[in-house]
């Protein structure tokens, strides 16, 4: 299958409530899941466990975005996270990077 053409608006993030805690589903392009990162304060500190699909990258985003988003609303965060576009350049990793940063940020200020 061949991935579409990255564009911004094709990322999307989904939450989903699970009692007191919080699931973050962050895709794009050819969705999947390539990565799994879920963050949880203890002592007052946000650590972070990672599970990642091997050949996937994902996780170098998800584990920022599960710690920043448990730091800010005090509660045990997962991001799931399947981004996919083919032959994406440098430049193209790192918009993706920023755009997923930026929606994260959105939904933080909620």
């Amino acid at each position: 299958m061949t991935a579409p053409a990255f564009h911004p608006d094709d990322i999307e993030l989904t939450a989903v409530e699970v009692g007191r805690d919080l699931l973050l589903l962050i895709t794009g392009g050819v969705r999947h899941i390539g990565a799994a990162s879920t963050a949880y304060l203890e002592d007052g500190v946000a650590k972070v466990s990672t599970s990642a699909v091997p050949h996937h990258k994902e996780h170098t985003i998800s584990e920022s975005a599960a710690l920043k988003a448990a730091a800010v609303l005090n509660r045990t965060v997962t991001v799931v996270m399947g981004i996919h576009y083919d032959n994406l350049s440098k430049e193209g990793i790192a918009q993706v990077v920023e755009t997923v940063n930026r929606k994260i940020d959105q939904y933080l200020s909620w």
